[in-house]
């Protein structure tokens, strides 16, 4: 009797739901190789990555979209050449990173100087929620300027997209590491 009871009230008890997960992500291995020889810069981008003309209609003829299908990302660089208007590139470039303001926790600003290349810069991680997770300009000083951003398309949360972010920060850091003006 006593069985019988206790089988028919772990019967009646409701179910437990399961805690929300996330799916597991899978990361491809880490291969480089350059950029194409028509760009007047280079450098060496992820081979799951898929370069494409930047679709905008502001777009100048060297503006590009690195796409990472596999993780719903793109890197968008835009290339400007420098005509005396090198302080309102960068000054431009600091505003649309600090656009993010209203999502950010926090948004750390990093300098990058490569005098052996003549590349120098300003790397901007911006954590929360916020729609682009890194942003950066790289320059010469005298003739090239390049701006990037990160974009991943999905509904931004800091914490579930924190592994696809530190692994495409991977290959920007590499992106910026080995850039080379034409």
């Amino acid at each position: 009797m006593i069985i019988l009871l206790g089988i028919v009230y772990s019967c009646s008890t409701p179910p437990t739901p399961k805690p929300r997960g996330y799916f597991r992500i899978g990361f491809p291995e880490k291969e480089y190789s350059l950029t194409p020889d028509a760009l007047p810069y280079q450098f060496y981008r992820p081979n799951y990555s898929i370069i494409e003309p930047y679709n905008d209609p502001h777009t100048g003829p060297y503006d590009i979209t690195i796409r990472i299908p596999e993780n719903k990302a793109d890197i968008h660089l835009s290339y400007k050449q420098i005509k005396g208007n090198l302080a309102a590139y960068t000054e431009e470039s600091r505003k649309l990173a600090y656009n993010h303001t209203i999502k950010a926790s926090s948004i750390q600003e990093r300098l990058y100087v490569n005098n052996d290349q003549k590349v120098f810069g300003t790397i901007y991680h911006i954590k929360g929620n916020a729609a682009s997770p890194m942003q950066f300009y790289l320059t010469d000083s005298a003739k090239h300027f390049l701006r990037g951003a990160l974009y991943i398309r999905e509904v931004p949360n800091y914490d579930s997209l924190q592994p696809v972010i530190k692994f495409i920060e991977q290959d920007i850091v590499k992106m910026i590491e080995t850039t080379q003006w034409k």
